[in-house]
């Protein structure tokens, strides 16, 4: 990855049909920078983290105030864009008059993870790729809605939540069972899915297309990760040989990962030469047992 000159602040990773990119807004306007598995990165941050504002309709709206973010914070908003943001968000429940069609999807994250989700159909499978699904098919079509109601309807009936948290996903990405596994477990709970009754009318069910992300994730030969990455530090730097991106993360040859959501609102420069990573590590525990999903078989 090489940062724009100075003045380009991290926006996070961006997924598209080309593949993941670091992307990047400034004052004049924003730009990506690819990623592929085997390149080198190594860059520092300066400065301090501020926040990005408000991203609507492809274009960014500055924080008013150019406020700072703690390192820590899963999001590069402060409180009040944070809230602006949300007041307008089909995320938030605060957008239900949203007249684009809308897809129900099936998404299967590793063994006893799997949750129910809906995505504008014009994004197609972005948003599979942003959360880290490993293992997909869509379920239906329709009205916004009516495709919530459906996601209510089959998150209860499946006994599935509404999100799985990142660290979980991270832990079990190295040692996933075989694709032609994980595509019988997705294509048994589509059949579940689409045979419960209660389904809106306006909801018009889609055949089972099971979709797997091992080749866009570079899954195969994945390095088991071993330390992510707590928070970016002014003056800090990450150094390594990218190995593969899966939904935030960036997994390094040596078992370092970078969940970008941390490098977001950080403007980063080329690290010096010799550099070595020194910020903020934590090691990556295997997904706790507590929290594996009942009723799905």
């Amino acid at each position: 990855m090489t940062a724009p000159a100075a003045s380009w602040w991290c926006t996070g990773i961006r997924w598209s049909g080309a593949g993941p990119a670091i992307g990047w807004c400034g004052g004049r306007g924003e730009r990506e920078s690819p990623l592929a598995p085997g390149q080198p990165l190594a860059f520092t941050a300066r400065g301090e983290r501020h926040c990005l504002g408000v991203r609507r309709a492809g274009r960014r709206t500055p924080c008013p105030m150019a406020r700072s973010v703690p390192g820590r914070a899963g999001s590069a908003q402060c409180p009040e864009c944070a809230r602006l943001d949300r007041s307008f968000s089909v995320a938030a429940d605060t957008n239900a008059a949203d007249p684009r069609t809308y897809r129900v999807y099936l998404a299967w994250f590793g063994p006893g993870m799997v949750k129910v989700g809906i995505t504008a159909e014009e994004r197609g499978p972005v948003r599979l790729l942003e959360q880290g699904a490993v293992t997909w098919t869509w379920l239906g079509r329709g009205p916004l809605m009516a495709a919530r109601r459906t996601e209510e309807l089959l998150r209860a009936a499946l006994g599935v939540p509404d999100r799985i948290a990142y660290a979980r996903k991270r832990a079990v990405r190295a040692g996933l069972p075989p694709e032609s596994e994980r595509a019988r477990e997705v294509a048994e709970l589509y059949a579940r899915a689409t045979g419960l009754p209660g389904w809106p009318e306006s909801l018009e069910r889609v055949g089972c297309g099971i979709t797997d992300h091992a080749g866009p994730f570079a899954l195969a030969g994945l390095p088991a990760p071993a330390r992510v990455i707590r928070e970016m530090t002014p003056g800090g730097s990450v150094v390594g040989r990218l190995a593969g991106v899966a939904g935030p993360d960036l997994h390094f040859a040596d078992g370092l990962v970078v969940d970008t959501r941390l490098l977001a609102g950080w403007e980063l420069a080329a690290a010096p030469v010799g550099a070595l990573t020194d910020v903020p590590l934590t090691g990556i525990a295997a997904a706790p047992p507590e929290a594996e999903q009942g009723g799905l078989f």
